[in-house]
């Protein structure tokens, strides 16, 4: 048993080990001065970091980037949260097949995803252009708003709410002053997930995009088949440490439970 508890743990070890392995290798190719990427960098320089900050044209497709994604979030988090509300406080038919269409989008393959998204921009005529890219990415973080959102509701104790109203706060009041502050965890998590979902996307983007409109992810996808500079490298590890910041802080500040496990029983009503 001693001999098999040693064995589990080192294989445990050695998974964990494992799996941040790219990241760092990819981390540490940023700092080499040479013109290519190499591991182990060799000499230590913070050329292609410079050059980043230094580029219009990189920092222009960053600031799409965030922009799309910040709209995307903004956009599914609200509109999940009034689906979620309709679904979680009346008994409407049809509930659970409601449920699977949000969470669609996780089971389809992004490529086909792509394709999909690119028959129905055109309908708009938005081929190429920012409002088809935006839906797109709003289509495709829905589902990562739901679960947080559709959680914490189903958490929330309907009784503080009829507690507020039966000493004499009107609905509307004690929607804004109990019912969303106690939901704000959910929502908060929905955004934060939301935007590290459309920031990152580059499969789906690679069917919306245009000749004068990219996103960050595709650029650097481009910029690897064209040249593999060091500066995709630099760039890459900048978003990795921006996405572990931003999930840090989620973590800290309110917790993942609300978005790695959904809770499906509902609270009865006092």
């Amino acid at each position: 048993m001693k001999a098999w508890s040693i064995a589990h743990r080192t294989l445990v070890a050695a998974v964990l080990l494992f799996l941040p392995a790219p990241i760092l290798i990819v981390v540490l190719s940023s700092f080499t001065k040479a013109g290519y990427i190499g591991f182990p960098p060799g000499e230590l320089s913070l050329r292609w970091y410079a050059e980043f900050l230094g580029s219009a044209d990189w920092l222009a497709t960053m600031a799409i980037s965030a922009g799309i994604a910040a709209l995307a979030a903004l956009l599914s988090t609200t509109v999940t949260f009034l689906g979620a509300l309709a679904i979680t406080r009346q008994r409407l038919p049809m509930t659970q097949g409601l449920e699977t269409l949000v969470l669609l989008p996780l089971i389809f393959p992004h490529a086909a995803l792509g394709v999909i998204m690119l028959g129905l921009v055109g309908i708009f005529g938005w081929t190429g252009e920012f409002l088809g890219l935006l839906l797109g990415h709003f289509i495709l973080t829905i589902p990562y708003a739901w679960r947080p959102i559709v959680a914490a509701m189903r958490k929330h104790d309907l009784a503080v709410e009829e507690a507020a109203m039966s000493l004499g706060a009107p609905p509307f009041y004690t929607f804004r002053k109990v019912t969303l502050p106690l939901l704000r965890p959910g929502m908060v998590t929905a955004l934060l997930f939301t935007f590290i979902i459309s920031f990152d996307e580059v499969t789906v983007s690679l069917f919306l995009v245009g000749p004068d409109l990219s996103t960050l992810p595709v650029k650097i996808f481009s910029a690897i088949q064209d040249s593999g500079s060091p500066v995709i490298a630099a760039i890459s590890a900048a978003l990795v440490v921006f996405t572990m910041i931003i999930v840090f802080l989620l973590d800290r500040v309110i917790g993942l439970e609300l978005f790695v496990s959904a809770e499906e029983r509902r609270r009865p009503a006092a």
